[in-house]
């Protein structure tokens, strides 16, 4: 059986601080927060993940938000470079963290940029948004790591949310899921299947058909249950005022030996 394994990172004390793109700021309730992230934590652990906190990053508001720092493809870790600048130093720990799995270390080195909150995998090919935090020096770096490999990497515009993962991610079954007003080109994957709410476009696989998402989507979890998934809703509606979701929260490193 594959092994499954999580990083993640708790929330820091400036937590409420965290930037915002595309959205009014609103305020956040630290202590709720950490209650929030304890519940998604468990919920991974609950499904046969085992997680690996990764050292805190306290000065960097958004570094709860761990996909951001680290690209996965097999075993080998790209570590990323942020678009926003203030967002370099979560990188360190989160390098020191997937060297100890054992992963092979490549850098995103400058003038790219790359946020892991951009790339969506599915299969074999990587989907890669450009155009926010990731520029285009960053996804020709991200091709040369990962096509070598076997990947098949797609560039893919966005300009309406913070990142790609923020417009869509993937079901079981490849097919791509969104929410209409925020993907600017749901043409360019294979499949795509509307979805009614705007936190029902994030989607973490845990295994065996069981979807990890928003509470706050409960029409599209009744989309997906008449599919035949499982949804698995965890309440994260302080990290959803950080534009975050259930994706940008933890790295899921599947079969890190295959």
């Amino acid at each position: 059986m594959p092994t499954q394994k999580a990083l993640v990172r708790r929330p820091g004390p400036r937590l409420t601080e965290g930037l915002v793109t595309h959205i009014e700021r609103t305020p956040v309730d630290p202590a709720l927060a950490l209650e929030q992230w304890e519940a998604y934590v468990d919920a991974l652990r609950t499904h046969g993940w085992r997680t690996t906190e990764v050292a805190p990053a306290d000065d960097c508001p958004d570094a709860v938000f761990v996909e951001d720092a680290v690209v996965m493809f097999r075993n080998v870790a790209l570590i990323a470079r942020p678009g926003a600048e203030t967002r370099r130093p979560e990188t360190e720990a989160v390098e020191a963290a997937v060297a100890a799995l054992g992963c092979s270390v490549n850098r995103v080195r400058e003038p790219g940029t790359l946020d892991g909150g951009d790339v969506l995998k599915i299969g074999d090919t990587i989907y890669v948004g450009r155009g926010g935090r990731t520029n285009g020096e960053g996804v020709r770096q991200l091709r040369a790591t990962f096509e070598p490999l076997g990947a098949r990497v797609v560039a893919v515009p966005v300009s309406r949310v913070l990142h790609l993962k923020s417009a869509v991610t993937a079901l079981p079954d490849g097919t791509v899921i969104g929410y209409p007003p925020l993907v600017d080109a749901p043409s360019a994957f294979g499949a795509f299947l509307p979805v009614p709410e705007e936190a029902g476009a994030h989607v973490v696989l845990l295994g065996g058909g069981r979807l990890l998402m928003a509470a706050s989507a409960p029409k599209t979890a009744e989309l997906f249950a008449d599919l035949g998934y499982d949804p698995v809703p965890v309440d994260i509606s302080e990290f959803e005022k950080l534009e975050g979701c259930v994706t940008c929260l933890s790295v899921r490193l599947r079969d890190l030996h295959s």
